[in-house]
């Protein structure tokens, strides 16, 4: 990998990444420094994909200092500065954690509670309920969206093997009553709140629908939310159909409105002393300093003709928001009759949020802009997550963070 490094008076302005196993990736601008200690890391290259970030001023003199003496070079591409787009790892602003929502359906879901037989709908609320008090303990079920999912079931099996709640007889768990008592024994709070629409969600632009096609997403100035509704979805964990089934005949475009919407993980994660990536089971787990679990994410890990990397690497760099470069000359998908093209950022591009840039060339994990196919649809290479999983994950890691690829690469396609 290849690092473009410029130090103008105390600020580290820019840095440029580039990767070819892999989709792309964004900068953070809490992790200045990590990129400017990365600055003095083995520079590998032949990569494929570049992108550009403008960082927070750095916090101490040592550190401008590092990005100041850091040697010069020439990436394949440029970043961009950082979009201004919320960080949907970040908790919601005006959150009213106290209490949940007055709507009645919001107060059915906080009352919701385990039957052997329920109804479709009480299995929904349940599900619901459920899926956030997984997210608040970090063992992420993907979107928040009331189905018994895999990556739902998942979460579940997660939870359970760290809370020594008994295993299912076989495969993923399957929601049951002793499964349901440690879930609620650990967070009884309630799950839904009131959101008031403020002004930010609802300024856009907006682009109304993603184009496929990469020439087409090349000619946007940046790639914001679809609707409002996307982007309170995202900043909330949820899926967007179900925020519209909480809130019928609603208008997300409209300031002011109150809004019935979960209440998800808002404490950050603790310190990350190793990272595990498993490729059997399209899972992330990440483990504190005494060995324990401290977070899992469901993810999509590589695929048979694009496959993840094996054995132990290391966090390089947390980036956030930038450009994406798809250069046909490196790469193998896409319609390579148009040549190199820029993406801009924003939360629908490629890579989402996100880049954890990893000590093996072309590698990283990074976000998506479509988080529902999380765990179902393959990626180039590299390890995708939710935008939110991925950005709390790279808030609690550092440089040198070890990354292990585990198990054998399951995707197909």
């Amino acid at each position: 990998m290849r690092l473009h490094r410029m130090a103008a008076g105390g600020l580290l302005v820019g840095a440029i990444f580039a990767a070819s196993g892999c989709d792309g990736f964004k900068a953070n601008p809490n992790f200045a420094q990590n990129a400017a200690q990365s600055a003095n890391a083995a520079q590998p290259t032949n990569l494929a994909q570049s992108a550009t970030v403008a960082s927070a001023p750095v916090a101490t003199s040592n550190t401008a200092a590092a990005a100041a003496s850091a040697a010069t070079t020439t990436g394949p591409g440029q970043l961009q500065s950082a979009s201004g787009e919320p960080d949907s790892g970040s908790a919601p602003a005006n959150l009213a954690a106290a209490q949940g929502s007055a709507a009645p359906e919001a107060i059915a879901i906080d009352a919701a509670s385990f039957t052997a037989r329920p109804t479709a709908t009480a299995k929904r609320r349940l599900l619901i309920r459920a899926q956030v008090i997984l997210d608040r303990a970090h063992f992420s079920p993907g979107v928040i969206d009331g189905r018994n999912g895999t990556n739902f079931r998942r979460a579940l099996s997660a939870f359970e093997a760290a809370n020594d709640v008994a295993p299912a007889p076989s495969g993923l768990a399957t929601l049951d009553e002793p499964g349901w008592q440690a879930l609620v024994g650990a967070d009884s709070a309630p799950v839904t709140q009131d959101y008031v629409i403020t002004p930010q969600d609802v300024r856009g632009p907006f682009l109304g629908r993603v184009p496929t096609a990469m020439v087409d997403l090349s000619k946007l100035a940046h790639l914001g939310y679809t609707t409002s509704a996307q982007g309170l979805a995202e900043k909330f964990h949820m899926d967007e159909a179900l925020l519209r089934a909480l809130n019928p005949k609603v208008d997300f475009t409209s300031a002011g409105t109150s809004i019935v919407v979960v209440q998800p993980a808002a404490e950050p994660l603790p310190p990350v002393a190793r990272v595990e990536v498993d490729k059997s089971n399209d899972e992330v787990r990440a483990y504190g300093a005494s060995g324990n679990v401290v977070a899992v994410f469901p993810a999509t890990v590589g695929s048979t003709e694009r496959p993840a990397p094996t054995g132990q690497w290391a966090v390089r760099s947390v980036v956030s928001n930038p450009t994406y470069t798809y250069d046909p000359s490196r790469l193998t998908f896409g319609d390579r009759s148009h040549g190199k093209l820029t993406i801009r950022p924003g939360p629908n591009n490629p890579v989402g949020s996100t880049w954890i840039d990893l000590t093996i060339e072309t590698y990283g994990i990074h976000g998506t802009p479509d988080p529902t196919q999380i765990g179902k649809s393959a990626s180039h290479g590299c390890v995708r997550l939710t935008n939110w999983d991925v950005a709390a994950l790279g808030r609690a890691i550092k440089k040198g963070t070890p990354v292990l690829f585990v198990g054998a690469q399951q995707r197909k396609a």
